[in-house]
């Protein structure tokens, strides 16, 4: 790429990963919020966005929104996500893209959000050659802003490694530096020895290891109004609980008797509207003697809901209730299959996350890589 950003001197991290979902935002997240404890003015850019939403009719990637939301960012949103991937995207570029006008794009974008900041968090799509079909990979990208490079991978030893040193080669093949590896999701009871053999392993690769962040399952349980938007349903009681979590999901094949048995803390319960034994069973178990706590919440499923008495009666209950057109079974494959996303509205989870990074990273080494000066961090 002849192009450059005319900002060259703002130290800049790109985060990058293994895979999808292996932690770029949750570490950039995290990272922000660590710098900004030190007194930093900090920008952030997602150059390439894959999931986006529509903010004042332009589409924006959702960790760029989440980010702002997080830290009420003062830069214009759009320069936060230059470059949003649409479904058809890749096809209209192959037949008749413009290369450089998305370059531009991207360095006018940076150079705005790194205006009169002293360190610039860049979040990356996936591997290093996620983008390639349209010339910006991630790696590309890097070169482009001139920045070193963070990747995260998922917790283990053999397979991680592998990944890291398959994306170093694509980084090392265009001179970008790879500042380290943070090792996401590792089960806590192995933490110490997957620490020892990824800083093994990783040293035998050339790489250093920035930290080892614990799997906490509680960060990867979907929300009620995340279950609800993936299901394309409603709530018709309890929204106000819309951000209570979900630990495990049962569907109603059983008899009401039976189903007590199941109904565990933070359970979502899948009934088709019509079981109204069960319903009222799953209500009665957050009446008599349960906590606010007991069950998540129900989902009505089939388009169908219960007599009017037992309206009448969801109505009185402090038990979250939303009613879904699919079937019992669709509803539960959905929800298998969401990805949970951290949202701006996850108070609870954005706090756990900056405590884990700051437990477990090694901020001050990302610093010093980063060339971040000492009169800058005071």
């Amino acid at each position: 790429m002849a192009f450059q950003p005319e900002n060259r001197v703002t130290p800049r991290i790109f985060i990058a990963a293994t895979r999808m979902n292996d932690g770029k935002t949750t570490l950039a997240l995290a990272l922000i919020s660590a710098l900004k404890e030190r007194g930093l003015r900090i920008g952030f850019i997602k150059p390439v966005g894959q999931r986006f939403v529509e903010v004042d009719g332009q589409k924006i990637d959702e960790d760029s929104v989440l980010i702002n939301q997080v830290f009420g960012g003062t830069d214009p949103i759009a320069e936060m996500s230059p470059v949003a991937v649409e479904p058809e995207f890749t096809r209209k570029y192959l037949l008749s893209g413009n290369h450089e006008a998305m370059v531009k794009r991207i360095m006018r974008a940076f150079d705005r959000v790194a205006w009169e900041k002293e360190f610039v968090v860049i979040e990356g799509t996936g591997h290093a050659g996620v983008g390639s079909v349209f010339d910006l990979s991630n790696a590309k990208v890097a070169k482009l802003l001139g920045s070193k490079v963070i990747l995260v991978t998922q917790g283990g030893i053999g397979r991680p490694i592998d990944e890291v040193a398959l994306n170093k080669a694509v980084f090392d093949q265009l001179q970008v530096p790879l500042l380290g590896v943070v090792v996401n999701k590792v089960m806590p009871d192995k933490l110490t020895q997957v620490t020892d053999f990824a800083r093994k392993g990783l040293k035998r690769i050339g790489v250093d290891l920035l930290g080892v962040i614990p799997r906490i399952l509680e960060l990867e349980n979907p929300t009620l109004i995340q279950i609800c938007d993936q299901l394309g349903a409603r709530f018709i009681h309890g929204e106000n609980s819309a951000n209570r979590r979900v630990g495990r999901v049962i569907v109603g094949a059983m008899s009401s008797r039976n189903a007590i048995d199941h109904f565990l803390p933070g359970t979502l319960v899948i009934t088709p509207g019509d079981r109204e034994d069960l319903i009222l069973a799953a209500l009665s178990s957050s009446a008599f003697g349960a906590t606010v706590e007991s069950l998540a919440g129900i989902v009505l499923s089939d388009d169908l809901l219960p007599h009017r008495n037992v309206m009448e009666i969801i109505r009185q209950s402090r038990l979250p209730v939303i009613a879904s057109h699919l079937d019992s079974y669709a509803v539960a494959s959905l929800i298998h299959d969401l990805t949970v996303k951290t949202r701006a509205s996850d108070a609870d989870k954005v706090a756990k996350i900056r405590s884990l990074i700051r437990s477990n990273v090694d901020i001050e080494k990302i610093l010093k890589a980063a060339d971040v000066t000492e009169t800058a961090v005071s």
